[in-house]
């Protein structure tokens, strides 16, 4: 029989449910039997009596076996899902037995009690059969796998994602993982055993578990981990000379399965953007359903994912306004899975054409704008100030203009962290821009709005896509400081709380988004660079000009009020009259120019003040427009 069960636990399971149909069979046929026998003694024991109902039930659990998908093979055999189908077809054939027997009330075959005895000994049999060989099958397979060759790997998280990566595993005989331990700092489930893997400390054993079990890697399987856990637990399992493992985050797990495929490195989203939101997305958006809705930038990373949000909410017409040819094709590929480039919710157009802006405004008459359009490359900047100007702040005020003109109900414009209390071309046009937005939001009929958040994961120049191209090539990873830290979000949670921050907010106010604790880079840079074999090099080059050791969200004087929303916060933000702005000056020398810029934002903690006294502009609004005219 041993040997049997050694060369059953070999085999495939799914290739046994044809032998488990005739041992189901074969345990109802014999608990039936026992407990007749039982119930009135061997005297009075009469096969024929009640021999033709066993053929019936058995037909019925087959059958109901079935329908159930018992013995079809759909269910991972011992698994809660089979035990279930076990315990529906078992109820259909025990109601059978019953009634079949109930009904004959004269020659009754069988006693009443031993059919109810007969059904429980029979369900409990079947249970502990697939329970028997479900162990013996997981431990012949881990002796298998041990025997070979894999990594070792202690798996932090006895919860769902810990158990389901010791299945996926187990399962794997040909896998390069293999459980060796199991770690969870949850005090009650210590000495808890999950299919033969024990859990054996927490967090402050890895050290300790990493040396007895002579483990090679520690899986993070917690897919509801933060960037904070993750970091935390990365840095324990490097001190303990293991490489790092993670399962993805519960919004990549679509299906809630966990393969071994899924088991990977973890990368600067798991280091960096693991936050959870909680948002009633579907009715913080109802503002946007059918309604005519217009976003700015369009092809950018912010843009392009606020496009695929919006247009889940069904508006009525989405206009996705560009000057990338390229990033428009990108977006509406990624939108409607073909990019044709001739739809009419594709508009090519610089914001700095004035003229053109105001054209497509009239034209298609937004009710809900979104205006992502902006340069914002920190070091670029700072060279040619004068292009911030006319990107982000002559840019912007045409389009809050064209937007007041057709009195749209809803203007939200996209913000950085570097406004506030800025010292750079960028946080100084960007913190104008915002100005400008509450400037009209004093005159105009709708809500216009600012909302402000820090560095986006992934986005196109961020200092991760520089690491995962580094990280490529071998290194070395370039950090400006060891101290630096930057607040960090990934796109998707990014957008998902603009769009819900353009439903609450306030006009002329700013909206600041929680972005959690500020992340050091060049502890993010260590995690990754100890990710290869061997460490890769990283290299500290210095902070560039404008560039803060500490990014804010919050300036001097900003007074933060809580939002309905726990992730929200709003600041109320200075106007600025755009007459302030059209007579900027842009083509003098940069430091000229950056010095306008500063003196300008400067100037909107002292709304009471005149004008700041500028030189004689050598290029102004009105030149500036005639310029493009031509």
């Amino acid at each position: 029989m041993t040997g049997y069960w050694r060369g059953a636990a070999s085999r495939p399971l799914h290739g046994r449910r044809a032998t488990q149909a005739v041992i189901d069979c074969a345990l109802w046929a014999i608990a039936i039997w026992l407990c007749v026998l039982l119930r009135i003694g061997p005297r009075a024991f009469v096969i024929w009596r009640y021999f033709p109902l066993v053929p019936v039930v058995i037909a019925v659990q087959l059958a109901a076996g079935w329908f159930f998908s018992l013995y079809r093979g759909r269910w991972v055999f011992g698994s809660a899902e089979e035990v279930w189908a076990v315990v529906k077809s078992f109820c259909v054939a025990a109601v059978f037995l019953l009634a079949l027997d109930g009904a004959m009330v004269i020659h009754r075959p069988i006693p009443m009690s031993a059919v109810l005895a007969g059904s429980t000994m029979a369900l409990l049999s079947m249970v502990a059969v697939r329970f028997a060989w479900r162990v013996d099958h997981d431990r012949q397979l881990r002796r298998q796998i041990k025997a070979g060759r894999g990594e070792r790997v202690i798996v932090f998280g006895a919860g769902s994602g810990g158990r389901s990566a010791i299945t996926a595993m187990l399962a794997d005989r040909e896998g390069p993982y293999v459980p060796v331990a199991l770690l969870d700092d949850d005090a009650h489930v210590q000495g808890v055993t999950s299919r033969g893997i024990k859990v054996v400390g927490t967090r402050d054993d890895i050290a300790r578990v990493a040396r007895e079990m002579l483990a090679d890697s520690l899986l993070i399987a917690v897919p509801s981990a933060d960037s904070h856990v993750v970091r935390e637990l990365s840095e324990l399992a490097v001190e303990a000379g293991l490489r790092v493992r993670v399962l993805p985050s519960l919004r990549e797990l679509l299906d809630g399965q966990v393969r071994v495929v899924d088991i990977r490195e973890p990368t600067e989203h798991d280091l960096m953007g693991r936050h959870t939101i909680d948002t009633d997305l579907e009715t913080a958006a109802s503002y946007l359903r059918g309604r005519r809705v217009l976003v700015t930038g369009a092809g950018g990373s912010i843009g392009s994912e606020l496009c695929r949000q919006i247009a889940r909410f069904e508006p009525a017409e989405l206009v996705m306004v560009d000057r990338d040819e390229s990033a428009l094709h990108a977006v509406q590929l990624s939108l409607a899975g073909r990019a044709l480039l001739n739809t009419p919710d594709l508009v090519l157009l610089d914001i700095r054409d004035r003229a053109r802006v105001c054209e497509l405004f009239c034209e298609r008459r937004p009710e809900v704008v979104f205006h992502a359009a902006a340069l914002k490359h920190l070091p670029l900047l700072e060279s040619h100030p004068a292009e911030a100007l006319k990107s982000n702040v002559w840019g912007t005020l045409a389009v809050l203009e064209a937007a007041e003109a057709v009195r749209v109900d809803r203007f939200v414009n996209i913000s950085t962290d570097k406004a506030a209390n800025p010292c750079s071309v960028l946080g100084f046009s960007k913190r104008i821009a915002e100005g400008l937005t509450a400037g009209v939001d004093a005159r105009a009929e709708g809500t216009y709005l600012s909302v402000r958040f820090g560095n986006v994961l992934g986005s196109r120049g961020s200092v991760l896509i520089a690491f995962e191209h580094q990280l490529e090539l071998g290194g070395p990873l370039t950090v400006t400081d060891p101290d630096v830290t930057r607040f960090f979000m990934t796109v998707e949670e990014a957008v998902q709380l603009v769009v819900h921050a353009g439903a609450i907010g306030e006009g002329g106010h700013a909206l600041v988004l929680d972005m959690g604790e500020p992340v050091r880079i060049a502890e993010v840079a260590e995690q990754l660079a100890n990710t290869q074999r061997p460490p890769c090099p990283i290299e500290y080059v210095g902070l560039r000009p404008g560039e803060k050791l500490h990014e804010e969200l919050f300036g001097d004087g900003e007074v933060a009020t809580p939002s309905v929303h726990p992730l929200i916060s709003s600041v109320v933000v200075p106007a600025v009259d755009g007459d302030r702005v059209r007579h900027l000056p842009a083509t003098i020398a940069p430091e000229e120019a950056r010095c306008v810029l500063e003196s300008l934002s400067a100037a909107m903690a002292r709304p009471r003040r005149h004008a700041v006294q500028l030189r004689e502009p050598a290029l102004t609004w009105d030149d500036f427009e005639a310029a493009v005219g031509d």
